[in-house]
């Protein structure tokens, strides 16, 4: 995480919690770099858990593999924190984000492979708008509807 706090880039890290059996908790946060000089201490992105987590979690362990992140030895009341790249940070807080409210089954998996195939552009325009509108709940529900059409 050092890395990129010294780098002059947007630094995120994934606090992730085990709640009890098949119950995990995960969030992802902006934490204070040089990059945000408004930023003084940590800001929540988003977090997702409990039984939408468990519909996505295949995915969403899948790219954290690939920053060798592993929760696999995380045991019951477990808390860690580990550093994000950028890349990552925005496609799982905005998917975080938008299926935080979902009920639908379906639509969340069409939700999860529209946001897996998101270029990185996209989703920063996705989960900045939704972050920072006046009225974020358009934007997710603009963004569900056309990611669930598709």
């Amino acid at each position: 995480m050092t890395q990129a706090i010294a780098s002059g880039r947007p630094a995120y890290e994934l606090r992730s919690r085990q709640r009890g059996p098949s119950d995990l908790e995960l969030e992802v946060w902006q934490v204070p770099s040089t990059a945000t000089p408004e930023l003084k201490e940590p800001r929540r992105v988003a977090g997702l858990g409990g039984h939408k987590l468990l519909l996505v979690e295949g995915a969403v362990l899948r790219r954290l593999k690939v920053e060798q992140v592993s929760l696999a030895k995380l045991k019951k009341g477990e808390a860690r924190r580990d550093p994000l790249s950028e890349d990552l940070a925005l496609a799982m807080g905005l998917l975080f984000k938008l299926l935080a409210p979902m009920r639908n089954v379906a639509a969340i998996e069409d939700c999860a492979r529209g946001i897996d195939a998101m270029a990185r552009e996209e989703a920063a325009y996705w989960l900045g708008m939704a972050m920072h509108r006046k009225n974020p709940r358009r934007v997710l529900a603009a963004l569900r509807l056309l990611l669930s059409a598709s």
